[in-house]
This record gives structure tokens, C-alpha cells and sequence, in this order.
């Protein structure tokens, strides 16, 4: 196969990505607007690094009930937000003691107790927004713990 055939692939593949990405931006965005019509709304993320990622968008009233439930779960771009009912009508307070959420997968009972965990944050106004760290970042820090160790193992030998 041609050197110029597979770079073709791979730049349709990327493009693709692109445009599949920005639709489930799309999708999140009009999901996430929906619900802030309503009232509150509480997101509860699981990141997935290899692992399939988690959001749980809740829409909460101002007694702090659920009143809307959706959830995006997957691997790939084309997961898409799907209805919850089972977490409508729970107060999102007792969220993690609530029955319903035993019967929910380990990524699902993770996402939610992020959710309640922002939410009681941000009512009681102690909620910083952690930025999240990049892979570049972690694997300088990494070397760099490794350069440490590296040293402190050898200064040990000369003594």
C-alpha cells in the first residue's frame, strides 16, 4: 500500500473524529442547556483513560430533588446522553445511600458520588475547580520523581 493511501486514511480518520467530537459536544451542550432551564444542575464525571468515561448530568430543583436524570457512558465518540428515571424523585443530599444506586454499574455509582460531592461543594461555596493535569505534564513529573530517585540512590551508594 501506497505511503500517500494510508496518510489519506489517516487524515479522513481525523477528520472524522473531529466532526463525530464536536457532535457530542453538541449533544452535551443541549443536554446540559435543557436542564439549566429548569433549575440547578449537577454533573458527576468518571474520566475514563482506557476505561469507559462517565457523565451523569442531574437536574436539580431548589429542595435540592432530582428532576431530571441523564447519563453518557462510553469509550468512544459515539456515546450519547441517555434518560436515568430511576434517579428522578431522590434527593441528591442522600444520593450515595439511595437503593437504586447499588443496582448501577461501579463507573455509575463513581459519577454520581462525584455529582453530590460538587454539589455540597458549591452550596456550601468551598468548590475550586481543579484544572486537570495534561498527559505531557504527568510524564514530566514523572521523569522528573524518577531523576530523584535515581540521585537519591546513588548520593546512599557514595556514602
Amino acid at each position: 500500500m501506497n505511503i500517500f493511501v494510508l496518510g489519506a486514511i489517516a487524515i479522513i480518520a481525523y477528520i472524522l473524529q473531529i466532526f463525530l467530537g464536536m457532535k457530542q459536544i453538541k449533544n452535551f451542550n443541549s443536554v446540559y442547556i435543557r436542564m439549566k432551564r429548569k433549575g440547578k444542575v449537577a454533573i458527576g464525571r468518571r474520566p475514563g483513560k482506557i476505561a469507559s468515561g462517565t457523565i451523569l448530568l442531574l437536574g436539580v430543583d431548589a429542595a435540592g430533588v432530582i428532576q431530571d436524570a441523564e447519563m453518557m457512558q462510553g469509550t468512544s465518540i459515539l456515546a450519547r446522553f441517555k434518560p436515568r428515571p430511576q434517579f428522578i424523585g431522590i434527593d441528591i443530599h442522600q444520593l450515595m445511600e439511595a437503593p437504586v444506586l447499588s443496582e448501577e454499574n461501579k463507573l455509575t455509582r463513581q459519577a454520581a458520588a462525584n455529582a453530590q460531592k460538587v454539589y455540597v461543594e458549591v452550596e456550601s461555596g468551598h468548590h475550586r475547580d481543579e484544572a486537570p493535569v495534561s498527559p505531557i505534564f504527568n510524564v514530566g513529573n514523572q521523569l522528573s520523581l524518577m531523576k530523584l530517585s535515581i540521585q537519591d540512590k546513588l548520593t546512599k551508594k557514595g556514602c
